[in-house]
């Protein structure tokens, strides 16, 4: 069984610094960023999902250690072992997964980590329950947990269910973080791809004060007529 120590020695093993120094400008970790802080050992995300693995009998205390941990990749790595335990275990595995998620939001602070995550264990495990907690986290003063919020229903939208999404985006329309702007309007788009008639009914109501990174991203994928009528306020 996989412990902490092992895990930790084997991924600072293969770190690499070069990759690092990337990562942290990617990420945008300087002072005042939205990732301020953060710290990377430089290890790709392929090498880490090829990891899973051979981890992957690792116990849930311990990926909650590493979940904990001051470096990204760590992070990450958690939670590729989370949604693998996740994805993998019975209906009370799937609850402890997600209540260790849900306790550990404080630790799931840059993008990439609630994108990879936040669909294939919140919104997995409530496709079939209440979504209050959703309307929570849309509510918080946490960036990730608003993001978390609406990421996770990116499961619903692929089962062709839309209305949490366009609920929770009405909530977040006047959201100051240019990081929400860009997942509001992705999952927007998302449900564009699927019902184009849902996006644009919501697009007509709310683009003319929607951020403006949100709705290019929402209509990216739309004719450039149409994009330009939007744009220009002439829907």
């Amino acid at each position: 069984m996989a412990t902490l120590s092992a895990i930790q020695s084997h991924l600072r093993n293969i770190a690499d610094p070069a990759t690092a120094l990337i990562s942290q400008r990617f990420f945008k970790t300087a002072p005042g960023q939205y990732g301020a802080g953060d710290v990377f050992l430089g290890i790709k995300v392929p090498t880490l999902r090829a990891l899973v693995k051979i981890f992957r009998d690792t116990p849930s205390k311990t990926i909650a250690a590493l979940l904990k941990s001051q470096f990204h990749e760590e992070r990450l790595f958690a939670l590729l072992l989370l949604i693998d335990f996740y994805q993998r275990g019975n209906t009370d595995d799937k609850k402890q997964a997600y209540d260790l998620y849900l306790a550990h939001t404080a630790y799931i602070n840059n993008w990439d980590l609630v994108d990879v995550s936040a669909p294939n264990i919140v919104g997995d495990f409530l496709a079939d329950k209440s979504r209050q907690v959703l309307y929570e986290f849309v509510a918080s003063e946490s960036l990730w947990e608003r993001r978390i919020a609406i990421i996770a229903t990116f499961h619903f939208i692929r089962r062709n269910e839309f209305a949490d999404t366009l609920r929770l985006a009405e909530h977040l329309l006047d959201d100051p973080h240019d990081l929400i702007h860009k997942a509001v309007g992705w999952m927007l788009r998302e449900v564009g791809k699927r019902d184009l008639a849902a996006e644009e009914g919501f697009l007509q109501r709310h683009y003319r004060i929607m951020p403006r990174t949100m709705l290019r991203y929402a209509i990216e994928r739309l004719p450039e007529t149409r994009r330009r009528q939007y744009l220009n306020g002439m829907v």
